[in-house]
C-alpha cells in the first residue's frame, strides 16, 4: 500500500458534483508555499480548474502565507499550474467541452515521494433533487448500520 499524507480534502465537491473520473496532477509551488501546504494550511473548497492555451490552471485555492517566509510569501489565491500529461490535458478538453462538466480539486496529499500532488475530478454537477436524495440514501444506509449493531448487541 502506497504511503500517502491527505493535506486537505474537498468534502463540498463530493456533495455537489457526480465525480466521473480522478486524475493525478502536481502543482507548481514556490518553496514557502511547500512548507505552508506541509503544514496544512490550505483551502480546496471554493478551487476549480480550467485549461487555457494546452495548461491546466488551478484557481480560487486557498494557500495561506507561510509565516516564517518573508519576501518570498506570494498571493494565497493566485492561479496556479497544474502538471499532467498531454493525452490527459486533450483527455480534459473533451470532457469540458461537453454541457455541464468542470474540473475541481478532491485531495491535497503528499505523495510517497514527499511530493505534493492533487487529486483532480471531472465532474458533473448536482441538481437540488440529486442532492435530496443521495442525503435520503446517506440517511437509509445510516439507519441500517444503526439497527445491525443493536441486533449484534441482543446476542
Amino acid at each position: 500500500m502506497s504511503k500517502v499524507k491527505v493535506i486537505a480534502n474537498n468534502k463540498k465537491a463530493r456533495h455537489d458534483y457526480f465525480i466521473e473520473e480522478t486524475y493525478e496532477a502536481g502543482i507548481v509551488l514556490k518553496g514557502t508555499e511547500v512548507k505552508s501546504i506541509r503544514l496544512g494550511r490550505v483551502n480546496l473548497k471554493d478551487g476549480y480548474a480550467d485549461i487555457k492555451d494546452g495548461e491546466v490552471i488551478l484557481y480560487n485555492v486557498h494557500i495561506s502565507p507561510y509565516e516564517q517566509g518573508n519576501i518570498f510569501n506570494v498571493d494565497p489565491t493566485k492561479p496556479r499550474k497544474l502538471l499532467l500529461h498531454k493525452r490527459e490535458i486533450r483527455k480534459l478538453v473533451g470532457y469540458i467541452t461537453q454541457k455541464g462538466y468542470t474540473l475541481v480539486p478532491l485531495q491535497l496529499y503528499l505523495n510517497e515521494r514527499g511530493l505534493v500532488k492533487l487529486q483532480l475530478a471531472v465532474a458533473k454537477g448536482k441538481k437540488l433533487h440529486d442532492k435530496r436524495s443521495s442525503i435520503a440514501k446517506k440517511d437509509a444506509e445510516r439507519r441500517i448500520q444503526k439497527e445491525l449493531r443493536q441486533r449484534q448487541k441482543m446476542y
